[in-house]
C-alpha cells in the first residue's frame, strides 16, 4: 500500500512513576531524516527511538518530541550532607565561644546554610523507562502510519486519474501521427505541381522516397511504445506494498523525456498540443510523488 509521507500522531503512557506524552509529525523528504527532542537525562535512549521509527518508516523527514512529568516529584530525593552540618555546628560553637555569645544553634540555622540539604533525581531502571516510553511511542507512530496510509490511497486514486488522462492523450498522439504523414505526401505533391507548373511529370518513385525518409525520421511508434510501458509500469508501481516513491519519480521522468521527444520530432499542431498537455499532466503526478514515500 502507498504511504504519503506526511502525517502526525500522538500518544500517551504511564506506569505509576511517570508520565510520558509523545507527539510525531512526518513531512516529506528526500531522504529518511529524524529529529528528536526529548529531556536531556534520557537521551540514552534516542537510538532505541530510531530503531523503532525506521522500522516503519523509510523516507521523510520524522520530528518527534517526547515530555516527561513524574508522579509527585517520585523521582526526587532530599539527601542530607553530614558532615558539612556537623562541620558548621563546629565552626559556630566555636565561635560563640569566641565571641561569649549564646550558644542558640537550632536545625532552621543549620539548613540555612549552602549545601547542606539537596534535591537530586534518584537513580531509574533504564529498561522501565524505556517499556513505558516505548508504550507512547508505538501509539504515536501507529496513528501517524494511519494517517500516511489514508493520505497515501488519495494520491494514488488522484495519480491514477492524471494516468488516465494522460493514456487517453497518447492514444490521440498515436491516431494523429499516421495522419502526419499522409497530409505530408499531400503538401509535397501540391508543392511540387506549384513550382513546376505541371510542365513536368512527377516522378513517383522519388516522391515516395521522400515521403518514406520523412516517416522514418519523424516517426514516433517507438516513443508510443516506450510510453505504454511506461504507464503500465507506474501502475503496477501503485499497488506495491513497498516504498516507491523514488521508482515513480523516475517513470515519471522517463515519460517526460519521451513526450519531449515526440513534440521535437512532429511539427504537428495537433500533436503539438497533446505533448503539452501531456506534459502538464506529467508535473501534477510529479508533484503528488513528491510526498510518496
Amino acid at each position: 500500500m502507498v504511504k504519503s509521507m506526511t502525517g502526525f500522531g500522538r500518544g500517551e503512557s504511564s506506569d505509576g512513576i511517570r508520565n510520558f506524552s509523545v507527539e510525531i509529525k512526518s513531512i516529506n523528504h528526500r531522504y529518511n531524516d529524524i529529529i528528536i527532542k526529548m529531556p536531556k537525562h534520557i537521551n540514552y535512549l534516542e537510538e532505541e527511538i530510531k530503531r523503532v521509527i525506521k522500522k516503519k518508516i523509510t523516507r521523510g523527514r520524522v520530528e518527534l518530541y517526547i515530555s516527561l512529568e513524574y508522579i509527585a516529584d517520585s523521582n526526587m530525593e532530599v539527601k542530607v550532607n553530614l558532615p558539612l552540618a556537623m562541620s558548621y555546628k563546629k565552626a559556630m560553637e566555636s565561635l560563640c565561644n569566641e565571641l561569649n555569645l549564646d550558644n542558640n544553634i537550632g536545625i532552621e540555622l543549620i539548613t540555612k546554610f549552602p549545601d547542606i540539604l539537596k534535591t537530586e533525581k534518584r537513580e531509574e531502571n533504564e529498561d522501565e523507562v524505556w517499556l513505558c516510553l516505548k508504550q507512547a511511542v508505538d501509539e504515536s507512530l501507529n496513528q501517524l502510519m494511519i494517517m500516511r496510509q489514508v493520505e497515501g490511497e488519495e494520491l494514488v486514486k488522484n495519480i491514477k486519474e492524471k494516468v488516465t488522462t494522460i493514456e487517453n492523450l497518447v492514444k490521440e498522439v498515436q491516431t494523429r501521427a499516421p495522419q502526419v504523414v499522409i497530409e505530408h505526401k499531400e503538401k509535397l505533391w501540391n508543392r511540387i505541381n506549384e513550382l513546376l507548373e505541371e510542365k513536368y511529370e512527377i516522378d513517383e518513385s522519388k516522391l515516395a522516397n521522400e515521403v518514406a525518409y520523412f516517416a522514418d525520421k519523424y516517426g514516433i511508434d517507438e516513443e508510443i511504445v516506450r510510453l505504454y510501458s511506461h504507464i503500465n509500469q507506474l501502475l503496477r508501481t501503485l499497488e506495491s506494498d513497498e516504498p516507491v516513491g523514488r521508482k515513480l519519480d523516475f517513470l515519471v521522468q522517463e515519460m517526460n523525456r519521451e513526450a519531449n521527444t515526440i513534440g521535437s520530432k512532429v511539427g504537428d499542431i495537433d500533436i503539438t498540443n497533446s505533448v503539452v498537455e501531456i506534459k502538464s499532466e506529467l508535473e501534477k503526478i510529479r508533484e503528488q510523488i513528491q510526498n510518496i514515500e
